[in-house]
């Protein structure tokens, strides 16, 4: 159902942490699961089949056609990356905007320690 905090309806992080599931697949579940501006509902049969398929089957679709493609046009080894002027420029982009990115997080993980809206 429908998570609440106050009537205590949900999995949260200590219980998350209990089940033994790696955190990297709660990681994807929630954000495949965000709300776009409404609750979310949450199901154990929902997180193992969007689990087993999303994650899993895609994933190793994918892993599996990107190795067949090197073996094939490759002969199964990957190539050495070489970069354009305009690569470097797109490399130099992104990682500034994931260091402003990672620095608002910080901003905000830091202001919910101070204000004591995080939880242990």
């Amino acid at each position: 159902g429908k998570f609440s905090k106050s009537r205590g309806v949900g999995v949260f992080g200590d219980m998350a942490k209990d089940t033994g599931i790696p955190a990297d697949i709660w990681r994807f579940y929630l954000l495949y699961l965000r709300p776009e501006g409404q609750d979310s509902a949450f199901s154990w049969s929902d997180l193992m089949l969007k689990n087993n398929s999303e994650l899993l089957n895609n994933l190793g679709n994918f892993i599996n056609r990107a190795g067949m493609f090197v073996c094939k046009f490759f002969g199964g080894i990957v190539p050495n990356m070489v970069l354009t002027p305009d690569d470097k420029r797109l490399l130099a982009r992104v990682t500034l905007e994931l260091r402003q990115y990672h620095q608002l997080l910080e901003k905000v993980r830091w202001v919910a320690e101070t204000s004591g809206l995080e939880q242990g």
